[in-house]
């Protein structure tokens, strides 16, 4: 009876560890307005006609400097609509409030699952077929192709829309789409000025994202700041039988983010920052890692 008890209390916690797949998005500062921001969008199809995005502005209620906005791409942009607060835009504000695009689903989900997947995740053959693994087997690696919607028909679009400043450009992700963020620093450094990887999947494909590291160019000249739950040290559990994802996890150092903040701090165009934040497991940091990245996007140039 003792166990079973534990185990009912332990229910609640277990649930709010997983994402619902099918969380609607609900009401949201799009909806009810801000003083400080006013939101528009647009929607556009992968090329392959497979995923269809829907693409939200929070643009500054100030006017922009002379050479146009910061802007922070966010990825997960249902979600991170869903989870922006109007004291953050308010901060914002006083700092010289930088443009949000907000990259999501063209849907009331939440998080388009199946899509995060392909979209942000590398594969060590980009062009071929992968899964993710082998009990799920949804398609991915297709993080180079989603880059390469951003950079063409993505920014153009926000670009045309408001004025930009391309020098002040921060990319933000949690968890897979932190593991996009990375992939994005090592393979196409230019593209992004600041870069913010929140709880990022290092244990993707076990440690590709390590591999592709190594091959980043010698005079990349960026800021990268990871971020990482305390409680996700640890909180993985097994399965039986083991999965694919699973021994990926378990082959990974819980210290793999720190490890890699330490590596790539020594590169001498690179400014690295690594935080871990107390009482937060790897759910949770999706919505406690954007208020940083939002006030690293609006900083000035030093």
């Amino acid at each position: 009876m003792k166990l079973i008890l534990v185990l009912l209390a332990w229910l609640p916690l277990v649930a709010m560890a997983r994402p619902d797949v099918d969380q609607k998005l609900g009401s949201t500062l799009a909806d009810t307005g801000s003083v400080y921001y006013q939101f528009e969008h647009f929607e556009l199809d992968s090329a392959d006609g497979q995923r269809h995005y829907r693409v939200r502005l929070a643009v500054p209620t100030r006017a922009a400097p002379d050479e146009g906005y910061p802007v922070i791409y966010l990825l997960d942009g249902n979600a991170v609509l869903a989870a922006l607060q109007e004291e953050w835009l308010a901060e914002l504000d006083q700092r010289g409030p930088p443009l949000l695009v907000l990259i999501g689903p063209a849907s009331d989900l939440r998080l388009d699952v199946d899509a995060r997947v392909y979209d942000y995740t590398p594969s060590p053959h980009p062009g071929q077929p992968l899964l993710e693994d082998n009990e799920r087997r949804r398609p991915a690696g297709g993080a180079l192709a989603f880059l390469e919607l951003i950079e063409t028909r993505i920014k153009p679009q926000v670009e045309a829309r408001r004025p930009v400043d391309r020098q002040r450009q921060t990319l933000w992700g949690h968890s897979y789409g932190g593991a996009f963020v990375l992939n994005t620093l090592f393979t196409r450094p230019q593209a992004f000025q600041r870069y913010v990887a929140a709880s990022p999947s290092l244990w993707w494909k076990f440690g590709l994202l390590m591999q592709i590291e190594q091959t980043m160019p010698a005079d990349v000249s960026a800021r990268l700041l990871i971020m990482r739950g305390r409680d996700e040290a640890r909180a993985r559990t097994a399965t039986t039988p083991p999965t694919e994802a699973s021994r990926a996890m378990a082959a990974t150092p819980d210290d793999a983010a720190q490890q890699m903040a330490v590596r790539l701090a020594q590169r001498p165009g690179l400014t690295v920052d690594y935080r871990e934040l107390t009482g937060l497991g790897h759910g949770p940091m999706l919505a406690a890692s954007i208020l940083p990245a939002l006030l690293m996007a609006a900083e000035p140039d030093p």
